[in-house]
């Protein structure tokens, strides 16, 4: 079983025609890889020695009305310096969105870094 969390929808998520604005899908994913670095990876998402270099989002279904997306998370194999993340974003049962992001170690001077060892472990011990 992969990590999931649990997000808000807000009235405020939604665009002129009641639907959930794209880019806040973004944000859902945001909130989920924030959650997933503090509960799994046992690191805080504000560790500047993390950034996000790609990022990419398949709609399959709007989100309309406010309530829960669900964000099922799991981490992919380590590279060198960087990891994917896939995401699954689901409302009221239904698949919406699925995405990825791919992850950067950074070192003390902003240069791409090895993905450290302590999660490497817990990339491959995540739920």
């Amino acid at each position: 079983m992969s990590f999931v969390a649990e997000v808000e929808v807000r009235f405020r998520d939604h665009d002129s025609f009641g639907h959930v604005n794209n880019a806040v899908y973004a944000t859902y994913c945001e909130q989920a890889r924030v959650r997933f670095f503090e509960e799994v990876m046992d690191t805080p998402l504000s560790d500047p020695h993390i950034v996000v270099a790609h990022l990419e989002l398949d709609y399959r279904a709007p989100i309309e009305g406010v309530g829960t997306v669900e964000v099922e998370v799991e981490a992919g194999d380590p590279g060198g310096k960087s990891f994917p993340i896939y995401y699954t974003l689901s409302y009221e049962g239904e698949v919406v969105a699925t995405g990825e992001t791919v992850q950067v170690a950074m070192d003390g001077e902003g240069r791409p870094t090895r993905v450290p060892d302590q999660w490497r472990e817990a990339i491959a011990h995540q739920p």
